[in-house]
């Protein structure tokens, strides 16, 4: 059906159509009816489905009726700081033919004036991680005695990262009237038990299995025997001529740092992006990369969520990441908007069981392919002779191993020759 069905406010409904949207997608079908009747709502929908045009539309139709009051009407709770500003640019983009509703986003790793000046004037929509939101609470400058809407963004991701109290704590201070939106890209164990807490008898909506890829994502796996082989499969990987830009995803923020250094040595354009750069590094960061001045992007799982290029072809995950929810994240940042997209992961023996937990996720059996050339096979660490038989010293008793003389001094000489 079109979004005419859905939405009754004419200069909305022109503002969805300059976009160049032409039909509602599944989630925003189904959701965007039980918003505007009121009720609180519990969504299943991955990544891509277009989830935030599914509550940002609802949202903007109730609020074209004006409200006396200070404080937001609607607050949109997030995980990142990424996602924040994506659902800041998209709130914006379909709210410019209502120039009286403001929208302000809060997050931390900025200066507070900017933000201490935002929350000062009239504003309707606020856009904020919990850390940050909790902050201007405290001195005061946040309140709700006006809000309508709660908006849980990625809860799942929230809980992850350890939100659970400062949620409750920042719920405490609403009307308890409001109406509660949660997406999450699984409703499973703790997040529908946190749900409970916070809906009233919400509408359920699961617009795909919680454990499915996109179809327009290829996966493909490959054995790595260590750091060596990994680095010389990922050469060539980097080197394929479909490769438009690459997402690198690491374990730890410290790898993505060091990985985007050799890489850059190589002679590949890399970048990282982690936790421990500060906002203004990572949105210049990432205007870079989505104004495509550079190919490589190596990310920890900060970047899994919320990060929306759709000149994305390639996702490589050096390390295989800890939730097998985090898998389809990570490769759901490639195939955007129908495009295709290839997904590799370098597995190593000690990733085994991980392997086959993200294979009882998807429900699907990933195969391994074989190496991409015979240079990275050349490449493989071969492991040093010495560790293959014990060394035996010719002066030492029938012991294997032992390094020492018959008089139990130490063989300098031979253990130097052993370990050369």
């Amino acid at each position: 059906m079109p979004f005419s069905h859905l939405i009754f406010e004419p200069k909305l409904l022109q503002s969805i159509a300059d976009l160049g949207f032409l039909k509602p997608t599944p989630i925003q079908n189904q959701a965007i009816p039980v918003i505007l009747k009121g009720q609180d709502l519990r969504a299943s929908a991955q990544t891509g489905t277009g989830k935030t045009a599914a509550f940002i539309l609802p949202i903007l139709n109730a609020l074209i009726q004006p409200k006396a009051g200070q404080g937001p009407r609607v607050l949109i709770l997030v995980p990142t700081r990424e996602l924040a500003e994506q659902i800041l640019v998209e709130t914006k983009k379909h709210s410019r033919v209502f120039p009286f509703i403001k929208t302000i986003c809060l997050f931390g790793g900025v200066p507070y004036p900017q933000q201490i000046r935002d929350l000062s004037g009239k504003y309707e929509i606020l856009i904020a991680t919990p850390g940050r939101l909790i902050d201007h609470m405290e001195r005061g400058r946040v309140k709700f005695p006006r809000l309508e809407v709660l908006v849980l963004d990625e809860a799942d991701r929230m809980l992850d990262m350890g939100f659970i109290k400062p949620i409750e704590q920042i719920t405490k201070a609403m009307p308890s009237s409001r109406q509660t939106l949660l997406f999450s890209a699984t409703l499973k164990g703790s997040v529908r038990n946190f749900s409970k807490k916070l809906l009233k008898n919400p509408v359920d909506i699961a617009i795909s299995p919680e454990h499915t890829s996109s179809r327009n994502i290829e996966q493909k796996l490959f054995h790595a025997d260590g750091p060596q082989h990994k680095m010389a499969l990922l050469n060539e990987f980097l080197q394929d001529a479909a490769l438009d830009q690459a997402l690198i995803f690491t374990a730890t923020k410290r790898q993505a740092a060091r990985l985007a250094v050799e890489l850059r040595e190589k002679g590949h354009l890399a970048f990282a992006l982690h936790g421990d750069m500060n906002q203004n590094q990572r949105t210049k960061t990432m205007q870079r990369m989505r104004q495509k001045k550079f190919k490589i992007l190596v990310a920890t799982d900060v970047a899994s969520r919320g990060l929306d290029v759709l000149t994305i072809t390639h996702v490589i995950n050096y390390d295989l990441p800890r939730n097998c929810e985090d898998y389809v994240h990570r490769i759901g940042r490639t195939g955007r908007a129908g495009a295709k997209g290839l997904a590799i992961s370098l597995v190593s023996s000690h990733d085994r069981s991980q392997l086959r937990e993200i294979e009882l996720f998807l429900k699907e059996r990933l195969v391994f392919c074989n190496q991409p050339s015979s240079k990275s096979q050349a490449e493989k660490p071969v492991a040093a002779s010495w560790k293959k038989k014990p060394f035996k010293s010719p002066n030492a008793q029938s012991r294997p191993g032992n390094f020492y003389h018959k008089k139990g001094r130490r063989n300098k000489f031979l253990t130097k020759k052993r370990f050369k």
